[in-house]
């Protein structure tokens, strides 16, 4: 049976852009793989996190049904999307086709995977030093996207992942640069959260910066901000925060200007 493509919009910026925000603001996530013995699917949940370009990240025990799951057969599922209030088939949501690749502890990036994922989930640092669990980027096949009723696509990794080339220029550039924000300029990081996401005053944090934008949290809320246009290059990184930051205080200001 072939799939029915009537059902499917033409992708458009506004999916690429749902995509990233599914992915990049997600904690968790619920993975789907098959069983070494018995060839019948498994559906368990995992914590989530991205590497730079946007690809999934997982860390798993080895005593977790999944893990021997992916280890036998590379091929997983992945489902992504909070249910908001109200019907939960109305909620944006997508669900991946990826192969799992472990990332041992000797390979070079992970060091940064590591970074990334416990300042995305801070929680899970008593995990990382226990030596049954590691880490796996799920590579990305296609995205099946649903975004509320009447919106499905189909998308290839490639219209959706961000494949920068300043991806390693930035990757080497990112834990120093979060770390001055969130010591030195918690004040532009408010301005972020307030006038790009239009959020609530909050201890906001910077939790990672990656070309095509940055994410910020406070306890369990997460918001997604996107540059104007994809970074290239480190330098350009610290260029755009900073006029990010001027945008969004002229542009507060004038909604509130003294009297």
């Amino acid at each position: 049976m072939t799939e029915n493509k009537d059902v499917l919009r033409e992708i458009d910026d506004g999916a690429i852009r749902l995509a990233r925000t599914l992915l990049r603001t997600a904690r968790h996530a619920v993975i789907a793989t098959l069983d070494p013995q018995t060839g019948d699917p498994i559906a368990t949940r995992v914590g989530l996190s991205t590497d730079h370009d946007g690809a999934p990240i997982i860390l798993v025990s080895a005593l977790a049904a999944h893990t021997p799951a992916l280890l036998a057969d590379p091929r997983c599922s992945l489902l992504v999307g909070e249910p908001g209030k109200g019907d939960p088939l109305a909620s944006p949501r997508m669900t991946m086709s990826a192969r799992a690749r472990e990332i041992s502890r000797d390979a070079p990036e992970h060091a940064r995977i590591e970074w990334r994922y416990l300042s995305h989930l801070p929680k899970s640092k008593l995990y990382v030093s226990l030596g049954d669990f590691r880490f796996f980027r799920l590579e990305p096949d296609h995205v099946r996207l649903n975004g509320g009723f009447g919106r499905a696509y189909q998308l290839a990794a490639s219209e959706w992942l961000s494949l920068s080339p300043a991806n390693d220029e930035l990757a080497a550039a990112e834990k120093s640069a979060v770390e001055h924000m969130n010591r030195d300029h918690a004040d532009a990081i408010a301005l972020y959260a307030r006038f790009f996401a239009r959020a609530a005053d909050s201890n906001w944090r910077l939790t990672g910066i990656d070309a095509d934008g940055f994410d910020l949290a406070d306890g369990d809320d997460v918001l997604r901000i996107f540059f104007p246009e994809p970074l290239t290059s480190a330098k350009d990184m610290h260029m755009t925060l900073v006029r990010m930051a001027g945008e969004a205080r002229a542009g507060l200001g004038a909604s509130h200007p003294s009297t």
